[in-house]
This record gives C-alpha cells, structure tokens and sequence, in this order.
C-alpha cells in the first residue's frame, strides 16, 4: 500500500468515526480534537443523555452481538476455580458490553467497566441498577469505575486481570492530538497488570501492518518473549474493515 494510499484510508477512517459521533452530538470538533481529555467526554455524554430522556446504550464501532465470539471463549477455558475472572472493560462509556459479558458469562466473573468520564460511570450505574441485569452465574460480579487508564498501575497491581477489551479506547487516544504516547503508557500498563495466561483485547480500524508491530515492539519492550500477538478480521462496517488484536502472556515477566 502506497504512502498516498495509506494516508487517504486514514483519513476515511477519521470521517467514518467523525460521521457515528455527529449522529448523537454537536460536540464532534471538540471531542474528535480532544478525545484524551475528560472534559470532552463529560459533554459528550451529558450531552448525549440529555438528548435522550430514555437511557440508551452508545457503541462505538459495534455491539456486543459483533465481538462476542472473541471475548466469551477467552473466558471459558480461563477458569480459575477459587475466584471469579477479573474482565476490565477499558474506556466503557455507556457501552453495553461489559453488561453483556456479566450477563453472558457461564463462569463466575468480575466485571469492571472503566471511564475516564464520570458521567459515563453514573448513567451506566444507574442503567444496570435499574434493570437489574441478572448474571447467568449468581457469583459473578459487575462495578463501574472512574479510572483514567494511563494510571491503570495506580488501581491495579500485576498480575490482576485475566481480560482486558478495549474497544475503541486505543483508537480514540491516537486520533487526539497529544495521545500518541499516552496510547504506547497504557499498552504498557495493560501487559503489566494481566495474570499470565491473560489477554488483552484490542477492537479496532487500524491497519494490521501497523497495529501488529506495535503490539509486537511493545511485548518485547516488556520483557514477553513468550506472548502470542495475532489478528482477526470482525466485520466491515459502512465500508471500514475492523479487526480484533489479541496479545495473550504465556508466562509471569513480573517474576
């Protein structure tokens, strides 16, 4: 793919993103200016709510329906048999899929849907409390948290989470202006703080070609000489080819 090429399908991607926030905001230069400051967000989603005064789910990309074949089966065969699997859905907003795998889940889990927006963390605590999702095993556990996931490090230890999805979150930190190396603090964070056998789940448009070797240069900058780094195709979706990137440890480099 040629420089001009690789430049013109980026630039499609940002308009496609551009176009799914418009539909739900008038705060689209703002937020796709700065989609690494809270302050963005909590006008976003306020703005969103009250719009709607019916509560309603806001996903970025796709649902849970798209991407609920790479995520569920991660879970199945990662039981550990004296406490429920930690899942950090990253970035949640009012996102219904960290619910979903709460609900889903046929092993115990422990859900933490995660924001940087606390208006995010609010409408979705008051929209699980008011429908009183009921998990399909009584053990498993869902919370909401206000968590800026560059300071992921601060709130987790290593060796804490057996999945990590992030849908979006990434992508939304390199479209912003300064969120290039913010981006690179959180990759590096999510390896630390995943249990050996965990994986990180990345949702995104990016090209392959350049998402894998990032992902690659980041698990040997973190000592992972045995972390598996692969990629699916989802979907496409109006006219974007979206992928799901896995990097899965293999062994405790915090050791």
């Amino acid at each position: 793919m040629s420089a001009f090429t690789k430049s013109f399908v980026s630039l499609a991607r940002r308009r496609v993103f551009s176009r799914s926030i418009r539909r739900h905001s008038s705060v689209t230069t703002e937020l796709m200016e700065n989609m690494d400051k809270k302050s963005a967000w909590d006008r976003f989603y306020s703005e969103t709510s009250s719009r709607n005064p019916n509560f309603k789910n806001f996903e970025w990309f796709f649902g849970f329906d798209a991407v609920q074949d790479f995520i569920m089966p991660l879970l199945q065969c990662a039981s550990r048999p004296h406490s429920p699997l930690h899942v950090l859905d990253m970035g949640c907003g009012t996102s219904a899929l960290g619910p979903c795998i709460y609900r889903d889940s046929v092993l115990p889990v422990r859900v933490t849907c995660a924001d940087i927006s606390p208006v995010a963390v609010r409408l979705m605590r008051e929209h699980v409390q008011a429908e009183a999702i009921q998990p399909h095993d009584v053990s498993s556990h869902i919370e909401f948290l206000e968590l800026d996931c560059t300071q992921l490090d601060t709130y987790y230890g290593s060796n804490s989470l057996d999945l990590i999805v992030d849908k979006g979150t990434t992508d939304a930190l390199l479209r912003s202006k300064e969120g290039t190396e913010k981006a690179g603090l959180v990759l590096k964070q999510c390896l630390r703080v995943l249990r050996t056998s965990g994986s990180l789940l990345q949702f995104s448009d990016e090209d392959p070609d350049a998402r894998l070797v990032w992902l690659e240069t980041a698990a040997q900058d973190q000592g992972l000489v045995a972390a598996d780094v692969g990629v699916q195709e989802v979907g496409v979706l109006r006219g974007v080819c979206y992928y799901c990137y896995q990097v899965t440890l293999h062994q405790d480099v915090n050791k």
